[in-house]
């Protein structure tokens, strides 16, 4: 499988962390796998908004459409803009190499972050 990077910006802006991933991986696995502050609380079941993130406007066209579970998941999430997506519900392809999101300043991780 080819392996594709993936920026995650931090709340504030100030720090930005390069991690690798491999096609066909999960958003959310691998902002967990680098310490990122992205709970996951109902373990992609897309039961919660835990896992929110904002895609970069540059990046955003290249993803699917969100379902409509999705979307009212992100109903319920704060500080929700036109390109916040559930990472969980993220598949990352080839065409995603380069991806850039930022974790939203409403994210609290309380598994210990």
């Amino acid at each position: 499988m080819s392996e594709i990077k993936i920026t995650f910006v931090s709340v504030d802006g100030e720090k930005s962390v390069e991690a690798t991933a491999r096609v066909g991986d999960n958003l959310l696995t691998i902002a967990q796998v680098n310490d990122q502050p992205l709970e996951g609380t109902c373990e992609g079941q897309m039961a919660c908004s835990t896992c929110h993130v904002i895609v970069d406007t540059n990046d955003f066209d290249k993803l699917p459409e969100a379902s409509e579970m999705e979307e009212d998941m992100l109903d319920l999430a704060a500080g929700v803009k036109r390109t916040s997506r559930l990472a969980c519900q993220i598949t990352l392809t080839q065409d995603l190499d380069g991806l850039t999101v930022r974790i939203p300043s409403e994210s609290h991780n309380m598994q210990g972050f």
